[in-house]
């Protein structure tokens, strides 16, 4: 049993209910008491922690992610995203296993320690004879201790039939398909609590062929699984769209069978009232990657009129290529700063920004009911996070001072009642060998691309 106490806490429950001074009670990896004041008297072996100077929040939920990319971190620093494509692209055919493993356990651990603890991760790249992609991240998620959602993803629709890749980075349809299924049958659970979910993500419009997607969503649809892609990313994604297709991303989706209450999107930057509508109508969400979309200018998400409309939006750092900071604490800021460019000073406030990344995020997921929120029943997944130094002082309101400040660090972060990160270290992993896994897998991927 572990008892936090003297802390604020932000609940992020249904009433947005928060205390100024409160307790979370976890037993048996649970949320078993919240509220405000002491604790009460708990048997003598249970852990107290001391939370004054810190706020408790639900651990973060990170709605899409490209871990592998943790090799090749600034990189095509001027180009807009299918140009980056195309200068990634021929570096990412030399992935295998080793390097996936190396990559996927430096962005978790990275992850970590901005308190995330759920992350999905969309993996698309599948070289001939690279190995056991999907088991080597699913090892190093667990060395870490996060809650893992990886989406098994796939290319089929190379240079030579009209699309972005190269021929030699994707797959045939077949295939992808049967990897798919396997990494559903070999690692998806789907028992309340779960530390491993997998979802079938065909990449993208211009990636994948209409056959692949279909056939993709009625696999996912027979085997229970949920669905993700990117869409509407970009104007260059929009002109394909309208040229081959003769319709606008969200169009082609729905054309497809890709909207609904089992998918999440990623991006959806470019989406007309219309889209916004058909969305929200059908329950489909939206990984909203404020940074990512600032770096390679693909412009600000609609991200006001989605919420107004009711459709579920999370929050999501992307591959790490395309946002190097890769800090989802920091992605709060992002996200209000983005909103308020777009739609003005009260687009979005401090507290729909922390509801992004945690309830909104579960939501995403389809894990509403055992993620996103301090709830009694809820599963344990904890952050606590420091507030009373230097960067935060002056701020009385300490979710303002969590989105608005510095980035603050944890003083503890539990997933399902397990400690990963306590005073600003990771306990599951040692962060020295990841830094040096992740040194390797880099220069090994760039020797390689260089033959």
């Amino acid at each position: 049993m572990i008892i936090i106490e003297g802390c604020a806490i932000a609940t992020v429950d249904a009433d947005r209910t928060e205390y100024a001074d409160g307790h979370v009670v976890i037993d048996d990896g649970r949320i078993v008491a919240v509220g405000p004041g002491y604790a009460g008297h708990y048997d003598d072996s249970a852990r107290r922690v001391d939370g004054t100077g810190c706020l408790a929040t639900p651990g973060l939920v990170n709605t899409h992610h490209h871990l592998y990319q943790w090799a090749t971190r600034g990189l095509a620093q001027q180009e807009n995203l299918f140009g980056w494509l195309t200068e990634l692209y021929p570096i990412w055919a030399g992935l295998d296993a080793d390097l996936v493993a190396a990559t996927t356990g430096a962005g978790l651990g990275w992850l970590a320690l901005s308190g995330c603890t759920t992350s999905t991760d969309h993996h698309y790249v599948h070289p001939a004879g690279s190995g056991d992609l999907m088991a080597a991240q699913v090892e190093a998620a667990r060395e870490v201790g996060l809650r893992f959602h990886p989406c098994r993803g796939s290319m089929d629709l190379g240079q030579s039939q009209g699309g972005l890749p190269p021929d030699h980075v994707v797959e045939d349809l077949d295939v992808a398909l049967a990897g798919t299924e396997e990494a559903i049958d070999r690692f998806h659970d789907p028992a309340d609590g779960a530390m491993v979910r997998v979802a079938v993500a065909p990449c993208s419009p211009f990636s994948v062929t209409a056959k692949l997607m279909t056939e993709a969503a009625e696999l996912a649809r027979r085997k229970g699984v949920r669905l993700h892609t990117h869409l509407a990313e970009t104007v260059e994604e929009e002109e394909y769209c309208q040229r081959v297709h003769g319709c606008t991303p969200a169009e082609y989706a729905e054309r497809l069978g890709w909207l609904g209450d089992d998918v999440w999107l990623a991006h959806a930057v470019h989406l007309d009232d219309a889209a916004v509508s058909r969305l929200a109508a059908t329950g489909t969400g939206v990984a909203h990657c404020p940074s990512s979309n600032a770096r390679l200018g693909a412009g600000i998400a609609p991200v006001r009129d989605l919420l107004d409309a009711g459709a579920p939006v999370g929050l999501g750092v992307d591959g790490p290529a395309s946002q190097e900071a890769n800090h989802l604490g920091a992605e709060l800021r992002q996200a209000l700063y983005a909103a308020r460019l777009r739609g003005g000073p009260a687009a979005l406030t401090a507290r729909e920004a922390l509801a992004l990344a945690t309830v909104g995020g579960a939501r995403c997921l389809g894990r509403a009911d055992e993620l996103g929120s301090l709830e009694i029943g809820k599963l344990a997944d904890v952050a606590l996070w420091r507030l009373d130094g230097l960067g935060h002082v002056g701020m009385d309101d300490p979710v303002a001072a969590l989105v608005l400040g510095p980035p603050a660090a944890l003083q503890l972060l539990l997933v399902g009642g397990r400690p990963v990160v306590e005073r600003g270290e990771l306990r599951t992993v040692d962060e020295r060998e990841l830094v040096r896994r992740a040194r390797r897998a880099q220069r090994t991927l760039m020797r390689r691309a260089q033959r």
